[in-house]
């Protein structure tokens, strides 16, 4: 079983899967699929502080470079509150770990906010001075919804 586990990874789920809906537990190995499944939980908490950076990176830059706010950037921002949304409805569960994955996405920001701006790293500020809530609800100042 673990054979193919380590020789062709597609096989094996496929094989699992089956043997999974039919019922033959006896025959699936437990260990791998196991650990498969924890798997996809970390890729889960990985994606949220992934998708978490994209947004509090284009939130930084919003605030940071207010000469080179455009209707891309503030697209971008709404598309990264979007697939936050959306991450979350899929996974609920994730709302519990909120709090160190906005810590932790935050530091990846900050970090690549300097990279990409050119700022220096005490432009932006140590901790993440936004709540989640206000993340993905601040209003952008200057953008094209300020206008008439």
């Amino acid at each position: 079983m673990s054979d193919l586990y380590d020789r062709d990874f597609y096989a094996w789920a496929n094989e699992q899967a089956g043997l999974l809906r039919e019922g033959r537990l006896s025959g699936a190995d437990v260990a791998n699929i196991a650990e498969e499944i924890e798997t996809l939980g970390r890729n889960e908490k990985r994606e949220l502080r992934s998708r978490l950076n994209v947004l509090f990176l284009h939130l930084l830059k919003w605030r940071h470079q207010p000469a080179r706010r455009s209707r891309s950037w503030e697209l971008s921002i709404a598309d990264a509150r979007n697939d936050l949304a959306e991450h979350l409805a899929d996974s609920p569960s994730l709302q519990a770990i909120l709090p160190e994955a906005v810590a932790s996405a935050y530091r990846r920001a900050r970090l690549h906010a300097e990279q990409q701006t050119g700022l220096p790293a005490k432009t932006f500020p140590v901790e993440c001075p936004w709540a989640f809530d206000e993340a993905m609800t601040e209003e952008l100042p200057g953008s094209a919804r300020d206008e008439p």
